[in-house]
């Protein structure tokens, strides 16, 4: 003998699965919320340091103008055999530190860029900390160089001759 609850009923059972569906929904919103607030202060602080190297990145441009651009070219190809390029240097890259003494006290003697030798002399500019990372930080994201890791005054002070 069956009872009348026993019974298969197509609303009931589709009022069961609307349940579920709205709890699994329910469950996932508070997940993903979680989730992304979790992921929240990774997410401000990676934009307020791109913020941060765009503005670097834009004084740089001043100063490469001001200073650099007439050795290394507004390309940043510099002069071959007499003045180093920037565009895709290799010594930017593998001597990061060597880099950020040079254009803070000046250059002298040979150097291998891109296994080309360069043997000029690049001059004191007399820039601060600040100016010396803007620069640092508009070459080596300009033209064929992309740098994620900021050049900041903090490095470069820690930088001696």
């Amino acid at each position: 003998m069956k009872l009348e609850n026993d019974t298969f009923s197509p609303m009931k059972y589709s009022s069961y699965i609307m349940t579920f569906m709205i709890l699994l929904n329910f469950s996932c919103k508070q997940n993903t919320g979680k989730i992304r607030e979790g992921n929240s202060t990774e997410i401000k602080d990676t934009q307020v340091e791109n913020d941060r190297l765009a503005s670097s990145i834009e004084r740089g441009e001043t100063i490469y103008n001001d200073f650099c651009v007439q050795c290394h070219m507004a390309d940043g190809k510099g002069i071959k055999q007499t003045f180093p390029p920037l565009s895709g240097s290799n010594w930017l890259t593998d001597k990061r530190e060597e880099s950020i003494r040079a254009v803070k006290f000046g250059q002298s003697g040979e150097i291998l860029v891109n296994g080309e030798p360069y043997n000029s002399v690049m001059i004191p500019m007399g820039l601060s900390d600040e100016e010396v990372a803007d620069v640092l930080n508009y070459v080596m994201n300009s033209w064929e160089n992309t740098e994620d890791d900021m050049v900041t005054p903090e490095e470069v002070s820690g930088v001696t001759e």
